[in-house]
């Protein structure tokens, strides 16, 4: 088994050309921080990856200690309430203590982009709340708070304990969806980055933490100590440029002006640095080309693997009746582990097998396992309806267990067999979307983006593309049937 993952991952893996690796969170600052890295490693020289919207804090730090990706933009107070998990004295102590894990960090950027809680101003007003303690007056708020939020120690967790808050109509979404509920009205409070463009945009009413819950945040750039070489000296330039203006000022800029994060970081580099750095935009075609092939690659070859391995176990599981209950309990139990949990699961586990834990490998593993329950149940289905007077006639006839299997078995439970995959390769296409949240690409990376930026054109870019994909693979499989499947068992 351990040779057969080698093999699939050696496949499909992309990440054997090393070059610096800057990595970001799913939410704009951080992938303009990146940009900026990205862009000003490039103008020193190196060759350099983005690997945008990796999902959250433990994706991140995950897959910089693991030496999947060399730095990315961080923030002290997650450092110590998320990373380290301990107090630490200052900047300097919290700087030793990530030392010991191969990993340094850089002294402030500039700006602390804390944690706060807001609602809409009318409904402040109206309620007379000015301050975090006065929602413990009012139970019956609508609270949605951003994912990562709603589980940390600093969020929360720790929110509910310092002020006293019982609220139960909580409940958890993604942060710039938030905004847009808390706009309309679906939800009357939610959790806010104090850099946050939609702030002013949207006129919310920020809430006093009357307590001082929330630590500082300070920017700050976590690297690999093995690469301090080759980032440092970008980094140093970097320390106290950004100020809290000049960061909500850039998140301004993409999330209501649309304007490209990278051409963002490209402005800032040279007002702030007095660097003139040209980049390559991509046309709305070449971008949807370059996601289909990335989506195909990660589609088909998972279920072209799949289909060698869930077969053969369809029909172990049916020949052998105390191995088949074994088999289909394991590859239910698969399909029903949540497509992220087992993204971020595989970090680990794949770094310590030499290959990354972000990009195609985990995002093509994750698709391999959630292709086999179909295809084995089928499998399985399709060999047992065959009438017990066929497979005896069979026997009578001295045919060996090999003839039997090919040439009467498989013909006869062909139908279910395909049906099986046709059913794994339609739910393939929809779960390979989750592969943008480990940086795998695809349709899932302009869903994300789109998103994040509130920009329903390229939402359309991946999701209808998707839709189409899983049509058209509907109809290839219809046809495929015709050509494989007798005409008497297709009746």
């Amino acid at each position: 088994m351990k040779y057969f993952l080698f093999l699939l991952c050696l496949f499909v893996s992309d990440t054997w050309a090393k070059s610096l690796t800057v990595g970001s969170k799913k939410f704009t600052e951080s992938v303009i921080l990146g940009e900026v890295l990205k862009l000003g490693l490039e103008d020193q020289g190196h060759k350099v990856n983005h690997t945008k919207e990796l999902g959250g804090t433990a994706i991140l730090w995950n897959v910089l200690t693991a030496g999947d990706i060399d730095l990315y933009p961080e923030y002290t107070g997650t450092i110590e309430e998320e990373i380290l998990r301990i107090k630490t004295k200052d900047l300097n102590h919290m700087r030793e203590l990530l030392a010991q894990k191969g990993i340094g960090m850089t002294e402030s950027l500039g700006f602390n982009n804390t944690y706060a809680v807001g609602m809409k101003k009318k409904l402040a007003e109206e309620l007379g709340i000015k301050t975090i303690s006065d929602l413990a007056k009012h139970l019956d708020l609508k609270i949605g708070w951003g994912d990562e939020f709603r589980q940390r120690q600093d969020g929360w967790p720790g929110l509910q304990k310092t002020y006293g808050l019982t609220h139960t109509n909580v409940r958890g979404m993604d942060h710039d969806v938030a905004y847009r509920a808390l706009n309309q009205g679906d939800i009357d409070v939610i959790d806010l980055y104090e850099t946050d463009a939609e702030i002013s945009y949207y006129d919310f009413h920020t809430l006093e933490d009357n307590r001082s819950h929330f630590p500082k945040y300070e920017a700050v750039i976590l690297y690999r100590l093995d690469q301090a070489d080759a980032v440092l000296p970008l980094l140093k330039n970097l320390e106290g440029k950004v100020s809290n203006e000049k960061m909500t000022d850039m998140n301004r800029a993409a999330k209501i002006d649309k304007k490209n994060p990278t051409a963002i970081a490209s402005d800032f580099l040279k007002s702030e640095l007095g660097k003139n750095i040209s980049f390559e935009t991509s046309s709305r075609s070449d971008r949807i080309l370059k996601a289909s092939l990335e989506h195909l690659k990660l589609v088909g070859v998972s279920l072209f693997f799949a289909i060698l391995v869930a077969i053969p176990l369809g029909i172990i599981a049916m020949k052998y009746s105390y191995l088949g209950n074994a088999i289909l309990i394991i590859v239910s139990a698969i399909q029903t582990i949540p497509a992220l949990a087992l993204l971020v699961m595989m970090i680990k586990p794949l770094s310590l097998m030499g290959f990354s834990g972000i990009g195609d490998t985990p995002a093509f593993i994750a698709l391999f396992l959630y292709s086999l329950l179909p295809i084995v149940r089928n499998t399985h289905s399709g060999l047992k309806q065959i009438p017990m007077g066929l497979q005896e006639t069979a026997t009578v006839l001295g045919l060996s267990f090999w003839n039997r299997l090919f040439k009467i078995e498989l013909p006869l439970a062909m139908p279910s067999i395909l049906a099986g995959i046709k059913t794994a390769l339609v739910l393939n296409i929809g779960f390979a979307t989750l592969g943008a949240l480990v940086g795998a690409g695809g349709y899932g990376a302009p869903i994300l983006t789109g998103i994040r930026l509130d920009d329903y054109g390229m939402i359309l870019e991946g999701a209808l593309p998707a839709t189409i994909l899983a049509l058209f693979a509907q109809q290839f499989f219809d046809l495929v049937e015709k050509y494989l499947v007798s005409p008497g068992l297709r009746l």
